[in-house]
């Protein structure tokens, strides 16, 4: 049998990627296919066994971070959110906003998407929320199909920036940064791209033809008009009380997202919407979401531990930092490593897999770590929307009409994709939007 170490570092990194890409091809999962590659390196590469133990010591450590609870409680929310009429009466209550706005409905999923973000940090139901409440009322009134599309699946992914974003958890445990200093620097940039969507929207709808409907001019009633504000009750209190207790230093993240479960709880027992039915499927969807991330994590930890000792990340880094003595063009290099990556892999894996080489390069360059946490979630805004596994247009796709082709929705989020490029530029060029 060859001994792999005889490859040299170069030809074995390479070895690795195609390792890497040939198994995924075939359809396994990239959780089995990370453990898979890392036990043939650790048996090929190195004859200590000792090496084992270092690889456990470093996948325990993944698994057992205080913090990493946070991530089924906002995952158990959003599995509650898809089983009440929360989502529902939120959109029909925004209607009072956006009803004499000419694109208002358009508008108002938009708003709706950032307020689901702030309750639960999860794109795939959001977009599958929006896409049975927002896409065919949007479609009924004769908005433009590819602006209806584009909306529900750019605005159903702003889970990825307005905290409390999973994606900045992961990164923030993949870092060792603080996940409240990520959530306090990611809040404007996630609503300066919620800004760029609406502007993107207005534009559109008052000066292209046949995009949007008229704006509504009957007046709503007084008793009607408070009935729709019920609706915007609940969900601003536990916005409040999870985004509140974690910016006013009253909770941790981990505390705070056992607060919004609870929230959400009261509410759909306010609602006379609980049963042990609904909990039970939303425990059952969370075991099953926060399943794979743990199995993601443990494959991705071993391969960049195995890596690592092979002194493979010394390499990568040393590749990188040498592209150019620019800094700026390094970060932009790293955006379009991961770019490409979300392309192909998931944001769990893309995290997991790249911040142990990314950070470190980062520190040495002199950018703070926090800035590129914000950057890399606004980043994988755009791997959710991207060809040809883009998951934003799979989610969509699933409760669309059926005369709605994937290529369609593809078609239709390229705007969407330019203006989220925007906002990773406008990161790059003025990182003091995140407040570092």
């Amino acid at each position: 049998m060859l001994h792999l170490q005889s490859l040299g570092i170069e030809y074995g990194t390479l070895a690795m990627f195609v390792m890497l890409i040939g198994f995924l091809l075939t359809g396994m999962p990239l959780a089995f296919v990370t453990l898979l590659v890392a036990l043939i390196f650790t048996l090929g590469w190195f004859d200590n066994v000792m090496v084992v133990q270092l690889i456990t010591s470093r996948v325990y450590s993944f698994v057992s971070s205080f913090v990493f609870v946070s991530v089924p409680m906002f995952v158990l929310m959003a599995a509650l959110l898809d089983r009440s009429g929360i989502a529902r009466d939120l959109f029909e209550a925004m209607r009072l906003f956006g009803g004499r706005l000419k694109g208002g409905v358009a508008v108002q999923t938009i708003f709706v998407a950032v307020i689901l973000a702030a309750m639960s940090g999860i794109i795939g139901g959001e977009i599958v929320l929006l896409g049975l409440l927002a896409l065919p009322q949007m479609l009924r009134q004769g908005y433009d199909e590819k602006l209806a599309i584009g909306v529900v699946c750019a605005g159903g992914s702003l889970g990825t920036m307005v905290p409390p974003s999973i994606v900045l958890i992961i990164y923030g445990l993949t870092a060792n940064v603080s996940i409240g200093d990520l959530f306090t620097s990611a809040f404007i940039p996630g609503f300066m791209l919620a800004g760029f969507y609406v502007a993107y929207v207005l534009f559109r709808c008052y000066f292209g033809d046949n995009v949007a409907p008229p704006p509504q001019t009957e007046k709503i009633p007084t008793s009607e008009k408070l009935r729709l504000l019920k609706g915007l009750f609940l969900p601003i209190v536990v916005v409040i009380c999870v985004l509140g207790s974690i910016y006013g230093g009253i909770a941790s993240v981990t505390e705070a997202s056992a607060v919004g479960v609870a929230g959400v709880i009261a509410s759909t027992i306010l609602r006379r919407e609980f049963s042990l039915t609904m909990l039970k499927g939303a425990a059952m969807q969370t075991l099953s979401t926060c399943g794979m991330i743990v199995w993601i994590g443990i494959g991705a930890s071993a391969l960049v531990g195995v890596f690592n000792l092979m002194g493979g990340i010394k390499f990568v880094s040393g590749m990188i930092t040498g592209i150019s003595d620019d800094p700026t063009v390094v970060i932009l290099v790293m955006m379009l490593i991961l770019f490409i990556l979300g392309m192909f892999l998931d944001w769990v894996g893309i995290a997991l897999l790249t911040m142990p080489i990314f950070v470190p390069i980062v520190k040495q360059l002199g950018f703070d770590p926090v800035w590129f946490g914000v950057l890399f979630a606004m980043n994988m805004q755009v791997s959710f929307l991207s060809p040809p596994f883009g998951p934003a247009a799979f989610y969509l796709k699933s409760v669309a009409p059926p005369d709605i082709s994937l290529g369609t929705i593809f078609r239709s989020l390229a705007p969407f994709i330019c203006l989220q490029i925007l906002a990773v530029a406008i990161l790059i060029i003025f990182p003091g939007i995140t407040g570092r």
